[in-house]
């Protein structure tokens, strides 16, 4: 309890002392913000600028209303407007200390007042335009427009009519209502349409819409009877039926051109490609069905020549192929070839032209509006399906490929100097390179659907971003994924099949692809697209690194495959470099550097595997892979920037690697003593690290001065590795054979008192002679092991003691270590006094001191055998040496001296 009360009082005793401390803290901050707040409004009021009618009115800033107030509400600015009004003067020189009175509240009732203008509001952003509907809203849209736009009633009343007069004739033969003949029936019903027909034409310009919706009824009503009269009713055979029905089609066609109606057109090319369907006798005459779509098509093409109706193009783009797909899925066979290909032709031939006819309506150089659909749809169906007529027969289906490949290229060429068909024309161009290209693995193989889709990609690609279609791009990219996976599947199956490297189906597939994906990652970045551009180029340099290892793994021996590996990294640095020195890219500066680096692992694979990196045909790849990185880095001079000061540092850590591991190699190949081995897995590091220091200019090409900033990233990897190094040969004997061996003159130890003369020179550089201490001390313990582990060598050759861990505990060795560590710490003792270096003295008496514990705690159990007893004797012969030439330490500081010389 007491204590209690104890802790109570004095933490009582303390909150009365600092209350006062706790107030007197309060009192200045508050003081401190009135200051601020005084000085905040002083600035606000200057910064507000008096116009001159304020000048002439003291209180004309104020509201009328204000002088309503009594003054003791005025606020304190009213001092401020005061020598405005007028006062008696104020003798400066009076002592007296009243202040002159406040003046009297003014009011000022004829000035007119001019209100505080109003801040204007800030504009709001406007909100940003919403996303464009896609292909699905648009149809809608058109759809709905299309009900609620024009004439509605009698589009209404037209497709009505028409179901209700199909579903009359059908019920009125089913249940025999009307005593009328059938053939009464049909001729009335075509009459009254040939009159509704003969008065929408004469109303065609006073009543357009009504008119056009009459027309396209009126010719429907009459197809309709038709197909009665010969399906339902069996009145006329089917050529007549078929011929009628032309007539007709041909007709409405006509009629929409002349009155510019698409809708009519539309209608026309609906009812012709399906008029074969409905009035199908099942004769199965593909020769007939052939024919006559060439006629629609050729109609097609006259109104195309006329009026640029893009969507005439694709019904027939769309019927024309389908149907003729789906004919040679369920009927065609080999017999029937030579009926069959000249209608191929016809039809490629006709929408080959239809999209030069749609492009060549535009009136501005690069304006023309390409049908991408038409321009590389025509060519993937029309190739897919020549490879089914030919039944797998691959070498006239190459000759059609190159064939293909000509006439893109010839109409590329007929087109490439009209500024208004520039587009199309390059388009025509892809398509000649693409056919030309494939033409090569289609000699070998038949599997072309992977490359056709990717060719195809990268053409929507390109068409897409030019004409900014969104639809056209994304479709381009699925194409190219979906050909990666058909080529996927394909090669699995094909692995191992015998094939020729490299002229095969599958590699020219791949490589097409990975051309495709790379042409997209160009047309991305060329655009300002980078996310997708970067996706694109990853994808398309994955295709051609795998294709061209699997080539490797499949058709290239085994103790040659790493060196062509080898080869693959080195071209395609290469062609990264040549791409980055005209089109500048981080990817392609990245590409090189990542090639340059995969050298290491594949030099330490060819040790692991062929013994050494030049086996077999390994100098050629070597000096090949050299050749293609020293121009790779030329290419990359031109830029600037980290990843092209890394490559150039990866290829000069790349060669002494290389010539490292032949080292290794050569020592097993010819049974050399640890020692030479030792020595040449250091030369070439050492070298570097030498020319790093003495002729860095020979180093610094092709970058020049742009490499300077790397230099002590380099000398810090080479002495990295001399440092790995150098602690690794400390386990070593050293041997030298065939040579004898000597202290200090032998292969092993050379490299190593190389390396710390190295350490020392790079240590000193630029310095003039001063060292950071801690580097100083670094290095002289580094030396300080050497020369024990030179002592342990010697021990071991010329002692005959193993080398093993038992070394150390023999008391030769002791022996040994107490005389040299006493030998040193003699000379840096005495040098030190001599030449007045503290530092080195005290290095010296503190080995000195070392020695003498290792006498007491390790020698002193060796005195019963001369060994021991030498130690002993040495040291103290060693001490008293010291004490007759250095008896005392050197002088630390000058100050010390001039202090000596005033006292005496």
């Amino acid at each position: 309890m007491e204590e209690i009360l104890w802790l109570f009082g004095i933490l009582l005793l303390i909150v009365v002392l600092a209350m006062p401390v706790l107030l007197l803290i309060a009192l200045v901050s508050v003081s401190s913000l009135k200051r601020r707040v005084t000085a905040l409004e002083a600035a606000l009021a200057a910064q507000e600028p008096a116009s001159a009618s304020e000048a002439e009115r003291p209180y004309g800033w104020m509201q009328p209303d204000a002088f309503e107030e009594p003054a003791t509400q005025l606020p304190e600015a009213i001092p401020e407007a005061a020598p405005a009004v007028a006062a008696p003067p104020v003798d400066v020189t009076s002592a007296a200390p009243a202040p002159p009175p406040l003046p009297e509240p003014v009011r000022v009732s004829a000035a007119p007042v001019e209100p505080i203008p109003e801040p204007t509001p800030e504009p709001r952003r406007a909100p940003a335009a919403p996303s464009g509907p896609n292909f699905i809203e648009r149809g809608i849209e058109r759809v709905r427009q299309w009900f609620t736009s024009g004439n509605v009633p009698v589009k209404v009343g037209m497709l009505v009519l028409l179901a209700g007069v199909a579903a009359l004739l059908k019920y009125a033969s089913d249940q025999g209502w009307v005593s009328i003949s059938a053939q009464m029936r049909l001729v009335a019903v075509s009459v009254a349409a040939l009159a509704g027909l003969v008065f929408a034409w004469r109303k065609r310009e006073s009543h357009r819409t009504f008119a056009l919706a009459l027309q396209g009824g009126s010719i429907g009503i009459l197809l309709l009877t038709v197909f009665a009269a010969f399906k339902i009713y069996g009145f006329i055979d089917a050529v007549p039926a078929f011929l009628i029905s032309v007539v007709l089609i041909a007709g409405l066609s006509v009629m929409a051109v002349l009155q510019e109606s698409r809708t009519l057109a539309i209608l026309g090319v609906l009812a012709g490609f399906m008029a074969p369907i409905w009035l199908s006798s099942n004769s199965g005459n593909h020769v007939g069905l052939f024919s006559y779509y060439a006629l629609l098509n050729a109609g097609i093409f006259a109104i195309a020549w006329v009026r640029p109706w893009r969507i005439l193009n694709l019904l027939g783009f769309a019927f024309t192929w389908g149907i003729g797909t789906l004919w040679g899925v369920l009927q065609y066979a080999p017999a029937k070839f030579n009926s069959t290909q000249p209608f191929l032709v016809l039809f490629f031939v006709f929408y080959l032209l239809l999209p030069l006819l749609y492009a060549r309506k535009a009136s501005t150089p690069g304006s023309a509006r390409i049908d991408g659909c038409l321009l590389f749809g025509t060519p993937l169906i029309a190739f897919s399906l020549q490879a089914g007529l030919l039944q797998g027969e691959r070498m006239p289906l190459a000759l059609c490929a190159l064939g293909v490949a000509v006439v893109y290229a010839l109409l590329a060429k007929a087109l490439i100097h009209k500024e208004r068909l520039d587009v199309l024309a390059r388009g025509y161009a892809i398509l000649a390179v693409g056919f030309a290209t494939l033409a090569v693995p289609l000699a070998l193989s038949a599997r072309v659907t992977a490359s056709v889709f990717a060719l195809e990609g990268a053409g929507l690609v390109w068409l897409g971003l030019m004409q900014e279609r969104r639809l056209a791009r994304w479709t381009g990219i699925g194409l190219q994924v979906l050909a990666g996976g058909a080529l996927l599947v394909g090669a699995g199956n094909a692995y191992g099949d015998g094939t020729l490297g490299i002229a095969n189906a599958t590699f020219m597939g791949a490589l097409l692809i990975a051309l495709a994906g790379l042409a997209t990652a160009w047309l991305y970045r060329g655009a300002g697209r980078l996310p997708v551009a970067i996706a694109a180029y990853g994808w398309g340099l994955l295709w051609w690194l795998g294709n061209l290892l699997r080539e490797n793994d499949q058709h290239v021996a085994w103790s040659s495959r790493l060196h062509v590996v080898l080869l693959v990294f080195g071209v395609t640095g290469w062609l990264a470099a040549e791409v980055q020195r005209r089109a500048p890219a981080l990817l392609l500066s990245l590409t090189t550097l990542g090639c340059l680096v995969v050298a290491f692992p594949l030099a330490f694979l060819q040790v692991d595997n062929y013994g050494q990196p030049f086996a077999g045909y390994g100098l050629w790849a070597w000096l090949v892979f050299a050749v293609l990185g020293i121009r790779s880095l030329l290419c990359l001079r031109a830029g600037s920037g980290v990843i092209v000061g890394l490559a150039q540092l990866a290829w000069w850590l790349l060669w002494p690697t290389v010539l490292s591991l032949l080292a290794w190699h050569i020592g097993e190949r010819f049974t050399l003593a640890e020692g030479w081995v030792g020595l040449l897995l250091a030369s070439p590091w050492l070298l570097l690290g030498l020319v790093s220091m003495r002729r860095w200019n020979w180093l610094a090409q092709p970058l020049g001065e742009a490499f300077d900033r790397y230099r002590l990233a380099l000398q810090a990897a080479v002495f990295g590795v001399l440092g790995l190094w150098w602690l690794g040969s400390l386990a070593s004997a050293g041997s030298a054979a065939p040579l004898p061996w000597i202290v200090l003159f032998n292969p092993l130890e050379l490299a190593e008192v190389a390396v710390l003369v190295l350490v020392a020179m790079r240590v000193w550089q630029g310095r003039d002679g001063h060292a950071p201490p801690a580097q100083l001390v670094g290095m002289a313990v580094a030396a300080l092991v050497l020369v024990t582990v030179m002592t342990l060598r010697a021990v071991h050759q010329w002692g005959g003691e193993p080398w093993s861990d038992r070394l150390l505990g023999t008391q030769l060795a002791q022996t040994s270590l107490t005389v040299v560590w006493s030998l040193l710490g003699v000379v840096g003792w005495v040098s030190g006094s001599r030449r007045g270096q503290w530092g080195l003295w005290l290095a010296g008496a503190i080995l000195m001191g070392v020695v003498l514990a290792k006498l007491l705690l390790v020698d002193r159990g060796n005195l019963g055998d001369l060994l021991g007893i030498g130690a002993f004797i040495a040291y103290g012969l060693l001490c008293t040496l010291v004490g007759w030439l250095a008896p005392a330490p050197p002088r630390r500081a000058a100050a010390t001296n001039n202090n000596e010389e005033v006292s005496a």
